[in-house]
């Protein structure tokens, strides 16, 4: 990047910040735009430090500004099929994303994990291992986990690694990102309502694989049917992992154990039940496919087993709050979509009422209700799609459904609903927005209200 290049980044949350602030760093003049129309200038100049010299911009771009960009960062947010993105890009201004503006910067080795879910248990599960082998001060957990990946970069060195948790939106905007080791841990239907075809969302997800070669690893789930496919066309070697069938090559599960078979070797890594203390058969796959990334990172087999026995769940994932009056209450506030849902529910062992609905993505839900099989007793629904998912319901048989027009009606609700040995778990199938900022907020509030029950 050359000295007083004009650099636009679009979107002002944490990555955007982010962005401005390493961009500055590198001597280039920056306007922060942010299109909303609740916006205003001083808002974005508050998010800003105060020794920032970064134009802000709310609104509508003037095009006097606009002509001038010579290089878009986009916040992971933004649509890369908007109108002033195509003109940005028409105009001959570079288009990319904090994810690669960050490893621009990179100095290090760099594990990175995509998939539609699991991604954030495994993530935080690797980098923990990651830590454990390196040391805290040589590890950057980064990305769509919360952590902005322009914060660190310029941290790191020839002994560091940096672990990133990167979206399928992330992905879209990568043009050199290459990972020593790559990970998709699945492919189902999410996010149609941006990446519009299933074609374009599985595209984007492997394009984490794109600039890899033989001398790189990805890690991919032998059990989905996308990332099985792509190991035929991988760029990098595969390395396969599987909760259904014992594999030649790989990491699997034959009855309650993880084996490892490489080479004609067979060895028994683990016990699920007496050395994890994650539940549900997704995260036997989130550890399997954490092992593979850790190991393939040069990660001693020792290390990472111990580390997994230790390892709990991430909050927001199948967490488990309390248990209040016989109940026990789980927060699986990042369950976002149907299939991550399906995971939440296969993880209860108890009569389950279950709160789902939000923000419409446009998901279907058949799968979803189809996977309550006995063992959802009320289904209780809020935000935009109550509507469409309890239709669904009803054409699948289900009809023990209640609805409530508010967080905390649900949660009383649900109070009233479950019994002594039930289970009460949010777990919506569906994006927050609209009722909350994130899913985290949507979580902290469940937790709180749990955590006040007498």
């Amino acid at each position: 990047m050359e000295a007083g290049e004009k650099c636009l980044v679009i979107g002002s949350g944490i990555s955007g910040i982010a962005s401005v602030k390493l961009l500055e760093q590198r001597g280039a003049q920056v306007v922060l735009y942010d299109s909303s129309d609740k916006l205003k200038e001083e808002d974005l100049r508050r998010r800003l430090p105060q020794e920032s010299s970064a134009v802000c911009v709310a609104g509508n771009l003037p095009e006097e500004i606009r002509g001038r960009i010579r290089r878009a960062v986009l916040s992971p947010g933004v649509p890369v099929d908007l109108p002033l993105v195509e003109t940005l890009r028409q105009q001959g201004t570079e288009i990319l994303g904090e994810i690669e503006l960050g490893y621009l910067e990179e100095k290090g080795r760099v594990a990175a994990v995509t998939g539609t879910n699991g991604k954030t248990t495994t993530t935080t599960l690797v980098g923990e291992i990651m830590k454990a082998h390196l040391g805290e001060e040589r590890v950057f957990v980064v990305g769509n986990i919360g952590n902005p990946y322009t914060l660190e970069c310029t941290k790191t060195g020839p002994d560091t690694v940096t672990v990133g948790e990167i979206s399928s939106f992330q992905l879209e905007t990568v043009h050199s990102f290459r990972p020593a080791v790559s990970a998709i841990l699945n492919i189902t239907p999410d996010h149609l309502n941006r990446h519009h075809t299933m074609e374009a969302y599985v595209a984007a997800k492997e394009s984490i694989a794109m600039n890899q070669t033989k001398e790189d690893i990805c890690v991919l789930n032998h059990d989905n049917e996308y990332t099985r496919a792509f190991g035929d066309r991988c760029p990098a070697r595969t390395v396969f992992f599987s909760s259904r069938e014992e594999l030649e090559e790989g990491y699997y599960l034959k009855g309650e154990k993880i084996l490892k078979s490489f080479a004609g070797h067979r060895q028994e890594l683990l016990d699920i039940h007496k050395d994890m203390r994650l539940v549900g058969l997704c995260n036997v796959e989130n550890v399997m496919a954490a092992i593979a990334i850790a190991e393939g990172m040069g990660v001693p087999m020792d290390v990472i087993l111990k580390v997994v026995r230790d390892f709990r769940a991430v909050e927001h994932r199948i967490e488990f709050v309390a248990n209040k009056g016989g109940v026990d209450y789980y927060n699986d506030s990042k369950g976002t979509n149907p299939d991550a849902a399906i995971q939440g529910i296969r993880a209860m062992s108890r009569p389950t009422v279950l709160i789902g609905g939000g923000y419409d993505k446009e998901s279907t839900y058949d799968e979803w209700i189809e996977s309550f099989q006995g063992k959802v007793k009320w289904l209780v629904l809020i935000g935009q799609t109550r509507d469409k998912i309890a239709e669904c319901a009803r054409r699948h048989g289900f009809h023990r459904i209640r609805f409530a027009d508010s967080f905390g009606e649900c949660l009383r609700l649900c109070t009233q609903l479950a019994e002594s040995g039930d289970a009460v778990l949010l777990s919506p199938a569906c994006a927050s927005w609209g009722m909350f900022p994130n899913y985290e907020e949507r979580g902290r509030q469940f937790k709180e209200y749990v955590n006040g029950l007498v």
